[in-house]
């Protein structure tokens, strides 16, 4: 059985991350198409083991200190270029362009082999547990842009 052995959570490149994930029959339309919504779910995965790889679990963030440590997406771009079919090998790029004061801008992509499907450029608004801005610490900045 030949196959292709990837982790879980994907794996650091430089000044990023890349994930590999399947399309299943619930990402498609009727069309048989991906559903033009669930590339969010494909890019929103990419984010959360990117953070998860560089040792930054959401969850642990919200109480590593008093304030609490949250990112949210404030704004995002996305270019659909070609689409995507069930059975499809996606591949899921996430490329640090900024991190720091209260902001973050990742670039990702969606690939299949060579092809590009999708390019989205997102602004990561980072807050406190009370919704308010906060700067983001330089520790964790520096983990973005290693």
């Amino acid at each position: 059985m030949s196959g292709l052995v990837v982790s879980l959570s994907g794996e650091l490149i430089e000044h990023g991350h890349r994930l590999t994930q399947r399309v299943y029959y619930e990402d498609t339309d009727f069309s048989g198409l991906v559903y033009h919504a669930r590339y969010l779910h494909f890019l929103e995965r990419g984010r959360t083991d990117y953070l998860r790889c560089l040792g930054c679990e959401q969850s642990a963030l919200l109480t590593a200190d008093e304030e609490g440590l949250v990112f949210v997406v404030h704004r995002m771009e996305i270019d659909f270029k070609t689409p995507a079919r069930m059975d499809d090998v996606l591949t899921i790029t996430t490329v640090t362009e900024k991190a720091g004061g209260a902001k973050m801008v990742l670039n990702q992509e969606i690939r299949r082999g060579e092809t590009l499907l999708v390019a989205a450029k997102v602004i990561i608004a980072v807050i406190n547990a009370n919704g308010r801005p906060r700067r983001l610490p330089e520790t964790v900045a520096e983990k973005f842009l290693k």
